[in-house]
């Protein structure tokens, strides 16, 4: 009989090689004649590019190649189209990428990129996401500074007649709640490596955790065929949603292919924590409409998001905010706001939760400060509002869920002893179960 894994320490498969150091990472793949990679990036948060003059750095001692926008075969993609690899016209941030350099060492490749003259008709940017939204604030992007849902300027969530249900409730809660710009700050800084073979077929060593994704973007930005294109995924060291983007696989390849040699980009720390995609800022409004005895029965939540430069995951970050809009409660009336923001930030993107993180925040402060007005205990409220078997969740009817059993068990294990009635309510349960534990 195999041995049980629910509460058992299992160990992990990579830990003896992590703890003596035998693991191997992308920058420990060390390959002869390699050479290095260093980017020059927009020195203004916005601006019109009027001239780029590559003359000195290619001429600067140790230079191979440069790189510019008009050397990539398909310069944009992501979502719509509107991610660049390198951008030579419309800047949208401080630090986006203009011209990479492949030299003989990494110090030679940023002496190059320090040469580089930019003639840059600096522009208005716009940094609040509240500002961003109002009529005639400075445009991000040629479509505006709102992301969109079809013809919507926001993502939508409705479940029932939320004004119905405000209208029948006993009081009404309200809140507003900030979570502010988050870095990963991951160990491992991003690192690529191209290494191109004498058939045209292109091998990158890569810290991208989602690979297949990432395969299907760097066919289309070469215009090769993803069977020519071999991604060597390797450990990861430390991503928590930061390594979910293309940061240098696909420059590194387009200069393998220039070049025919190895070619490496090592990020900085410095690069990694400014440049790189973060946490946006989230600000969330929410209006609860609450029963005397602690149902929930309406909830409005607006959030406004702000994604910085280019929307890249944010739409689906903020679907899955949206989707848990209303946590792990039963609320019959329900509707969500999410808006998307564009400012001239860095970009921001995925990290630890996609999403759910900040509403999920949002909530059970939310959830507190409704027990407070109503002078219940917190985990009275939490327990009587939460869902059940065979629930309307926005989008879904719940078949399986053991919010209720989950609660108990950490009160157990916190060493709170729960009221009887709280002890006995079950998720298999109706509501109206509730009031005969009594």
């Amino acid at each position: 009989m195999a041995e049980p894994i629910i509460g058992a320490r299992v160990p992990r498969a990579n830990g003896l090689a992590n703890l003596t150091g035998a693991t191997r990472f992308v920058d420990d793949v060390v390959l002869p004649g390699t050479l290095w990679v260093k980017v020059a990036r927009s020195p203004v948060h916005k601006g019109v590019v009027r001239h780029l003059d590559l003359s000195a750095a290619e001429r600067a001692p140790g230079v191979v190649a440069t790189l510019t926008a008009n050397d990539v075969p398909n310069n944009h993609y992501g979502m719509g189209g509107e991610l660049v690899v390198l951008n030579n016209e419309a800047l949208r941030y401080r630090g986006e990428p203009m011209v990479a350099v492949a030299a003989e060492s990494e110090d030679a490749a940023q002496e190059a990129a320090d040469r580089i003259r930019m003639d840059i008709e600096e522009q208005e940017p716009v940094f609040d996401p509240f500002q961003a939204m109002q009529p005639g604030a400075p445009r991000v992007s040629p479509r505006g500074n709102f992301l969109l849902w079809g013809d919507q300027p926001c993502r939508r969530v409705a479940l029932g007649d939320v004004e119905a249900g405000f209208r029948a409730a006993d009081l009404i809660v309200e809140g507003e709640y900030r979570q502010p710009a988050v870095k990963h700050a991951q160990l491992e800084p991003h690192v690529s490596l191209a290494v191109p073979d004498a058939g045209g077929a292109l091998t990158i060593y890569t810290c991208n955790q989602s690979p297949y994704l990432a395969l299907g973007s760097l066919a289309s930005i070469l215009r090769m065929p993803a069977s020519r294109l071999h991604l060597v995924a390797g450990t990861v060291g430390g991503g928590f949603g930061g390594k979910n983007d293309i940061y240098g696989d696909h420059i590194v390849a387009l200069l393998a292919m220039k070049t025919g040699r190895p070619v490496k980009y090592r990020w900085t720390r410095a690069e990694d924590l400014i440049y790189s995609t973060h946490r946006g800022m989230y600000h969330m409004y929410v209006r609860d409409g609450v029963t005397g005895d602690g149902r929930i029965v309406a909830r409005y939540l607006r959030t406004i998001h702000d994604c910085g430069a280019y929307g890249g995951t944010n739409q689906g970050v903020l679907e899955k905010h949206s989707a848990m809009g209303a946590g792990p409660y039963y609320i019959p009336n329900v509707l969500i706001e999410a808006y998307g923001i564009l400012t001239n930030h860095p970009r921001a993107g995925a990290m630890r939760g996609f999403g759910v993180t900040a509403s999920n925040f949002a909530i059970e402060v939310q959830m507190d400060r409704i027990a407070g007005q109503l002078g219940l205990d917190p985990w009275e409220i939490r327990l009587k509002n939460a869902l059940r078997r065979g629930d309307q969740m926005p989008g879904c009817v719940l078949e399986q869920v053991a919010a209720i059993e989950v609660m108990q068990a950490v009160a157990a294990r916190a060493g709170i002893t729960l009221p009887t009635h709280l002890q006995a309510m079950s998720s298999t349960q109706g509501r109206d179960s509730d009031e005969g534990a009594r």
